[in-house]
C-alpha cells in the first residue's frame, strides 16, 4: 500500500507541476473561477484517502474445497524445532558415580580426578559436611521461595556477611546459580545505548549477560592492553554519544576459556584514565588468587574500592555452589530489585550458603592450603612442559592448566575430535579422568580449543605424575 501511494503522490505531482508550467494555472468549474493550487491539493487529498482504503490482499471469491484444504496440509512441512542431530551429539560424557573429589569412581571403577575444579580440594571436607548437616536438620533442603518475597533465611544473610567481610567490600549479595550470577548481573546495570568493552576470550556465561543487556559491545584482543586502549581512546575521544552514557570494561579475572590471568593493575590504569567502570568475574578465581585467596586484586595489590562490581561463582573453590556479587552498599542493593536471577529464582538452599561459610573460614583458618594448591600447579607445569604436540598457554598461578594444539589442523571440529580422543584414551588406558574444552553453538568464544586439567590441593604427586605420564604417551602416539 505504501509503495501504491507514493506512486500516485508522484504522478500528481508530476501533474500539478505540469500544470503550473502551463499559461493557464486557474480553472473555471461551473462558472465558478477556481485557484489552480486548491485543485491539485483537493485530488491529491482524494487519491491519498483512496489508496488508504484500499485493501492490500483480495480474498479469492471461490472459497477452497475441503479436498483442497486437506491437499494443501499434507503438503506442508513446518520447520525443524531443532538441527539435525550429529553423531558428535549423540557422544554422553562420562557419568561420576561418587563425590568429584580428587579421586572418583566412573562406570565402576576409581579415576584420578583432574576434571573438577575443586580447587581447594574441600569436596568430602568433614568440617563443610557437619554444617550442611546440620542446616539440613534446622531449615530441610530448599528455601521455596525468591529472596524478596518469602526465601530470605538468616543464613544467606550470614553468608553475604562473610564473604563482604572476608573481600573487604561494604555488602555482598547471594545468587542461586553460579553461571547466573554473571549474567544477571551484566544486564542489570548495562542497558540498551550504553557501552561494554569486553574481552574475546570471556566464557559463555558473560557473553549471555551481554546479551541480554542489549548494549552496545566491542571486542578487545584476548589479554592484550595495547588492543584494550586502543579500544577504549576511540571510544572516549570525539565521541559525544559516548559520553552521555554508561562505560563499563567487562573481563575474568581468570580465563575459564585459556587458564590466562587478566593484568588488573592496568586495566584499573586504562578505566580511570578513559572514565570506565570496571566489572571483574572472579568465579576461577577467589579463593584461588593472592596470598590469602582474596581473588585478583590481593594478588596485584589493587585496592578493593577501584573495583566497581565483583562477581564469582562459588561452585569452584568453595566446592559448594551459587555465586555473589560484592562491591559497595548501592550496587548490592541496586540487584536486589532489578536483577532477573535474585529477584525471581528461588534462593540459595540454605545449606548451602552454610557450606560457603563453612568454606570461607576454612581458607581464611588454612592458608597453608594455598600453598599446596600452587607446589601441585608447579609440579604439574614441570611434567607437562614437554608433552609432545602439545602446549601450556594458561598462567604459571592458573589451577587450570591449559593445553592447546602447537599444530592445529585448520579446524574447530577436527581439533576437538583430536583432543577428545586424547582425552577418551587418557581416560580408558590411564584411569586418568580430564577434559577438553567443550563449545555449544551458542558460546562465541574466539580462542582456540585445548585440554583443561584442573589441578587441587587435594592431588597427591603421585596423581600429579600419573596424569603427567599418561598425557605425554597418548599425545606422542596421537600427534
Amino acid at each position: 500500500m505504501a509503495s501504491a501511494i507514493v506512486n500516485a503522490t508522484t504522478a500528481v505531482v508530476e501533474w500539478a507541476s505540469m500544470a503550473f508550467d502551463a499559461p493557464f494555472a486557474d480553472a473555471v468549474v461551473f462558472g465558478v473561477h477556481v485557484d489552480g493550487h486548491l485543485v491539485v491539493e483537493v485530488l491529491l487529498i482524494a487519491v491519498i484517502l483512496f489508496q488508504l482504503t484500499r485493501k492490500s490482499y483480495k480474498p479469492p471469491k471461490k472459497p477452497l474445497s475441503e479436498k483442497e484444504i486437506d491437499d494443501l496440509c499434507e503438503e506442508w512441512v513446518p520447520e525443524p524445532l531443532h538441527p539435525p542431530i550429529t553423531e558428535e551429539m549423540k557422544v554422553e560424557p562420562p557419568t561420576l558415580e561418587s563425590a568429584a573429589g580428587p579421586h572418583t569412581v566412573i562406570d565402576g571403577k576409581e579415576v584420578v580426578n583432574f576434571a573438577s575444579s575443586n580447587y581447594l580440594g574441600l569436596i568430602g571436607n568433614e568440617t563443610i559436611i557437619d554444617s550442611c548437616v546440620a542446616s539440613l536438620e534446622k531449615y530441610g533442603v530448599g528455601s521455596c521461595g525468591p529472596r524478596g518475597f518469602y526465601g530470605t533465611i538468616d543464613v544467606h544473610l550470614d553468608c553475604e556477611k562473610r564473604i563482604a567481610k572476608f573481600m573487604g567490600t561494604p555488602d555482598s549479595i547471594l545468587y542461586s546459580y553460579g553461571i547466573s550470577t554473571i549474567f544477571s548481573v551484566i544486564p542489570a546495570f548495562c542497558k540498551k545505548g550504553d557501552i561494554i568493552v569486553v574481552d574475546e576470550g570471556v566464557h559463555w556465561g558473560v557473553q549471555n549477560g551481554l546479551y541480554l543487556s542489549r548494549s552496545n559491545v566491542v571486542y578487545f584482543k584476548h589479554n592484550d592492553m595495547a588492543s584494550l586502549e586502543s579500544t577504549l581512546e576511540k571510544l572516549a575521544h570525539g565521541n559525544k554519544q559516548a559520553e552521555k552514557v554508561r562505560r563499563y570494561i567487562v573481563v575474568e579475572a581468570l580465563y575459564q576459556n585459556s587458564g590466562q590471568i587478566a593484568p588488573l593493575n592496568d586495566i584499573v590504569r586504562l578505566k580511570e584514565k578513559y572514565r570506565f567502570r570496571i566489572i571483574l568475574e572472579e568465579s576461577h578465581s577467589f579463593g584461588v588468587l593472592g596470598n590469602t585467596g582474596r581473588g585478583l586484586a590481593e594478588l596485584y595489590g589493587v585496592p578493593i574500592e577501584k573495583i566497581d562490581i565483583i562477581t564469582a561463582g562459588m561452585g569452584n573453590a568453595l566446592a559448594t555452589d551459587g555465586g555473589f556479587c560484592t562491591g559497595n552498599a548501592r550496587v548490592v542493593d541496586h540487584q536486589r530489585l532489578s536483577s532477573s536471577g535474585y529477584v525471581f529464582s528461588a534462593s540459595l538452599p540454605p545449606y548451602l550458603a552454610s557450606a560457603a561459610v563453612a568454606a570461607v573460614n576454612y581458607l581464611e583458618d588454612n592458608p597453608s592450603v594455598l600453598m599446596t594448591l600452587r607446589r601441585n600447579i608447579h609440579l604439574l607445569w614441570e611434567g607437562l612442559s614437554d608433552v609432545p604436540g602439545l602446549m601450556i598457554v594458561s598462567d604459571p598461578l592458573s589451577p587450570i592448566v591449559f593445553l592447546k594444539l602447537k599444530n592445529s589442523t585448520g579446524s574447530l571440529k577436527n581439533d576437538l575430535e583430536l583432543l577428545n580422543k586424547i582425552a577418551e584414551r587418557v581416560l580408558k588406558e590411564d584411569s586418568v579422568f580430564i577434559v577438553s574444552t567443550k563449545r555449544s553453538v551458542l558460546d562465541k568464544c574466539r580462542l582456540p580449543v585445548g585440554i583443561r586439567v584442573f589441578v587441587s590441593a587435594g592431588h597427591t604427586e603421585s596423581d600429579i605424575k600419573k596424569v603427567s605420564e599418561s598425557l605425554r604417551r597418548v599425545a606422542t602416539e596421537n600427534l
